[in-house]
């Protein structure tokens, strides 16, 4: 099997590092220039590249901003232009993560360097000083490693890490820089006992975390979580990015609200995965702990992705009755509002065609009522039930089907659909909408 390796040129693994071998020699390159630097100036890197990343960025965040503009400008009864112009922003901001790969691929050797040259001074001085900047001036206050005397803020070596003193005395190898970019590119990169796992982290979460989108390192464990926070923090911290653990912070606090604001948040996959549920289940978005998901490392993948992932996570939130009834009830007076809502939006646009649609709002609400409280035959209820129609002919009293023709367009029967579907659980066959062909 070596033999035959061999002839094709390798296994996949050694065909992939043969790949990334330009990137380390980039890497290297960029680590002797940077060694020239003075801490304000290596430091200062960091927001060189936010602006190289916010430049590459520039043209569609207009987009998105005109577009959002655009949008809030529409009136109530434009339901329609509003909703196309925010499927336009969604595209946008998917082009606009593709775009943040783009700007990554070209910073990538150079932030890598950046963070190479931060651990080699760290570890061959026993405190590194530079001009402090307001980060460092909130952070000081938290942190024994530092002090501040006049404008310079110092850095010691050896800090507080897990409950231990940690003495920072590690530089990243070829092997590291290449692990670093394997987890950048998305993949996974198995490495032993011994090798720096802890360590190759910090390349790809520095330079993840220049798009200001956040990044996520998760582990098994809270110990494993708050000792990398504090392990690694201090490095990033030196560069200028905020870091936290969401372990440290009770869940729906106004504190863990806050970590997931940092640049890099570290914690553990339980509490990742339970904040994602309770968002899922909040009335309000204001109420959301996390934010847009951006970029994630998972440490032990294996154990979490394959062995903890046999647990599935259940959360469960508080209900009214078995019935739902009280569900019902808080939520009655919105209903009604969407309802009486739409049936002015609906009464204008038809008003243009000679026509005009009144929907009885008191009987869809008694049988969403009947529908909450477990009736099936919802049919029963409704059977019968058709909106008021009047032309200039003086017609009435026709069913929905009947006023749903292909005399109407297909604008007005979307709007008629969406307005019945605003009350769920409903039997809708029974409004027989044909199609408008």
């Amino acid at each position: 099997m070596g033999f035959l390796s061999k002839l094709f040129g390798g296994s996949k693994s050694e065909k992939d590092v043969i790949k990334l071998t330009p990137i380390v020699e980039q890497v290297n390159q960029y680590f002797r220039q940077y060694q020239n630097l003075t801490n304000d100036e290596l430091r200062s890197k960091t927001e060189e590249f936010r602006n190289r990343i916010r430049q590459h960025l520039a043209p569609i965040d207009l987009e998105i901003e005109t577009l959002n503009t655009k949008a809030d400008a529409f009136t109530e009864d434009e339901i329609q232009e509003k909703d196309v112009t925010y499927q336009e922003i969604d595209k946008l901001k998917k082009e606009r993560d593709k775009k943040i790969e783009e700007v990554l691929v070209t910073i990538h050797p150079e932030a890598f360097a950046v963070v190479k040259e931060t651990a080699h001074r760290f570890t061959t001085n026993e405190e590194l000083h530079a001009t402090a900047t307001q980060l460092d001036r909130d952070l000081v206050i938290k942190r024994e490693h530092m002090r501040i005397e006049g404008d310079q803020v110092f850095y010691k070596k050896a800090w507080i890490a897990g409950g231990t003193e940690v003495i920072w005395n590690m530089v990243h190898y070829d092997v590291q820089l290449i692990g670093g970019s394997v987890l950048h590119q998305g993949r996974i990169a198995e490495m032993a006992t011994g090798e720096g796992k802890t360590l190759v982290s910090t390349l790809p979460a520095y330079l993840n975390a220049l798009a200001g989108e956040g990044v996520h390192l998760v582990t098994v464990n809270d110990y494993l979580a708050r000792r990398d926070s504090e392990w690694n923090g201090t490095l990033f911290e030196f560069l200028g990015l905020t870091v936290d653990c969401i372990d440290k912070h009770q869940p729906n606090s106004e504190e863990r609200r806050k970590a997931y604001m940092a640049d890099i948040i570290y914690g553990t996959n339980n509490e990742f995965g339970f904040d994602y549920l309770r968002d899922n289940m909040v009335v309000n978005s204001t109420e959301k702990v996390q934010r847009k998901l951006h970029f994630a490392m998972v440490d032990e993948v294996d154990s979490i992705l394959i062995d903890e992932a046999r647990t599935p996570l259940i959360i469960a939130g508080p209900v009214g009755t078995a019935s739902n009834e009280q569900q019902f009830h808080n939520m009655k007076p919105r209903i009604e509002k969407l309802i009486d809502a739409g049936v002015d939006v609906k009464s204008k646009l038809l008003i243009s065609k000679k026509a005009h649609i009144i929907l009885p709002t008191h009987r869809i609400l008694d049988a969403a009522n009947e529908a909450s409280k477990g009736d099936n035959k919802i049919g029963s209820t409704l059977r019968g039930i058709g909106p008021t129609y009047m032309d200039k002919t003086g017609r009435n009293g026709l069913r929905i089907g009947d006023i749903i023709s292909p005399n109407f367009n297909t604008h007005y029967k979307e709007l008629v659909q969406k307005h019945l579907k605003l009350i769920q659980n409903l039997n809708y066959s029974d409004f027989d909408l044909p199609d408008n062909n």
